[in-house]
């Protein structure tokens, strides 16, 4: 699986790799061949036009000038555009071998494939000087109509945090080697497609502890099958408790996701008010009221009947709200999903919530505001940590945590990550939580690993989104939409291309608003 590493952990990979033995000139060579395979596979028609390469002073650079070389051999006009003198010794050595072999001059024409080599993943801060002046350049042809690729990532992009200031190359494609940058995951509008290439580095550095990118064959392994002597008790039974009156389509969302990913029953546990809303708005879920102050209460509603529970979609920030999540937690020891106000009622007390959830299978689903109330941090502070801080509170509530946002990441209470990049602006919509909610419990109820079921949902969640606005933007996608998606994740197969240098993953381009 492919790791999801900052800058300097993925020059530290680099660097055990060729402590290992691996030549570091080898290295640039694997992924120079590797972009090049890629490169005559997504734009063959483009190759028969003259091809530009900017090759900056390191060794993005160098990789440049070994997908320039690379590039004649196979029979393409090349032209190069130099920017600074190659300052390793790598570099120097690819840029002598490919030299003689390619037009240092701009073509006459709007070349149509125009490739960023300026700057890696080492570089920090806007471009400045004669780089910022060819990143300029390469944004002008782009809106002349050429095709552009980045080498490991778009120049101007921190590989770390995806923050662009000043000038920025805005790809269609991005082949990262060997892992995925966390810049990359952030900034998604500058990439394009991404792909992450194999140039050999094995499991170098895989005892530094960076997540794992979730892809599609391995939710399809994890997910199980339903079988054909299934029933509706063996796909398990889901109580969603919340609704509080005037906030009703939250569980039914809820409801309708969990059904779309599987569930066989589902039961609505709402404000007496809002039973009756609930049952009209979706008949094939049971609906009953809160369950009052006995605890024989709670096991007639719950305990009896569910196979996993999820508290808080629409539920309310009040003190009775608080009571209710702590009556039935307090009640019912079986697998939990807390969304929402679920987590809103115990801000700044992860000590509470720990003592409650008492080690059992549970999977928190905070949006980076409800995090930022649970642990008592700014939004700022989250976003800044995305792929960390929900590890320390993971570790602190002894719950799996998945953190939403851009990309999704999920944390178990022993440290394990995962992060989802699926996804599309179209989930930036009220209720988009609701339906996650109702994948994972039903995920949760079915896998019974949390950090696993929440990894699955949180792709699937995302993969729905770029299914509902296929062939179009975020704009005019509608909730429902996304909805009736779901039920086209499940039944996607995919098509990997055969290669010698292989993907270990791609991330398709889609249209985040920008």
């Amino acid at each position: 699986m492919v790791r999801v590493t900052s800058a300097e952990e993925s020059a530290a990979r680099d660097a055990a790799a060729i402590a290992a033995g691996i030549p570091s000139r080898a290295l640039m060579e694997r992924a120079g061949a590797a972009a090049v395979t890629e490169i005559a596979r997504a734009y063959p028609r483009l190759l028969r036009e003259p091809v530009l390469v900017y090759a900056g002073a390191g060794n993005n650079g160098g990789d440049g000038w070994v997908v320039a070389r690379a590039l004649v051999a196979a029979g393409c006009r090349v032209h190069v555009v130099s920017v600074g003198e190659a300052r390793t010794e790598d570099a120097r050595a690819e840029r002598a071998l490919a030299e003689p072999l390619v037009s240092t001059e701009r073509p006459a024409e709007c070349p149509g494939l125009v490739i960023d080599a300026l700057l890696g993943t080492g570089a920090r801060g806007a471009p400045r000087g004669a780089v910022a002046d060819a990143v300029a350049e390469i944004l002008e042809l782009r809106a002349r109509g050429a095709t552009v690729v980045a080498l490991d990532i778009p120049s101007g992009v921190d590989a770390d945090t995806g923050a662009a200031t000043g000038g920025v190359v805005r790809a269609h494609l991005t082949l990262t080697f060997g892992t995925a940058k966390r810049g990359l995951l952030v900034a998604r509008q500058w990439a394009g497609r991404i792909v992450v290439l194999d140039i050999g580095l094995s499991r170098s550095g895989d005892d530094d502890g960076a997540p794992t990118l979730v892809s599609a064959p391995w939710v399809r392994a994890v997910v199980p099958d339903i079988p054909a002597e299934a029933h509706k008790g063996t796909r398990r039974k889901l109580v969603v408790i919340g609704g509080r009156l005037g906030m009703t389509g939250a569980t039914v969302l809820a409801a309708r996701a969990a059904m779309r990913s599987g569930i066989g029953m589902v039961r609505l546990v709402v404000a007496e008010e809002s039973v009756p809303v609930v049952q009209a708005a979706e008949p094939h879920a049971l609906a009953r009221a809160w369950p009052g102050e006995r605890e024989r209460d709670v096991e007639e509603t719950v305990g009896g009947w569910a196979d996993v529970v999820l508290l808080g979609p629409g539920l309310g920030d009040t003190p009775a709200s608080r009571t209710l999540v702590e009556r039935v937690l307090g009640a019912w020891r079986g697998p939990v999903v807390l969304d929402a106000d679920a987590l809103n009622v115990f801000k700044g007390d992860t000590a509470a919530l720990r003592d409650l959830l008492g080690g059992r299978a549970a999977l928190l689903t905070p949006h980076p505001a409800e995090l930022a109330r649970l642990c008592g941090a700014t939004v700022e502070d989250v976003l800044a940590k995305r792929f960390d801080i929900g590890a320390r509170v993971a570790r602190d509530t002894g719950a799996a945590v998945l953190l939403k946002g851009v990309p999704t990441v999920i944390a178990s209470p022993s440290g394990e990550r995962l992060v989802s990049a699926s996804g599309t602006p179209a989930l930036a919509a009220a209720g988009s939580g609701d339906l996650l909610g109702g994948i994972a419990a039903t995920l949760l109820a079915q896998v019974g690993d949390p950090l696993a079921a929440g990894a699955c949902a949180a792709w699937a969640h995302g993969r729905a989104a770029e299914l509902a606005q296929r062939g179009g933007g975020p704009r005019g996608v509608v909730l429902a939409d996304v909805e009736r998606a779901i039920s086209d994740v499940w039944s996607e197969r995919l098509a990997e291309p055969a290669s010698c240098y292989p993907a270990l993953a791609t991330l398709d381009a889609v249209d985040h608003g920008e």
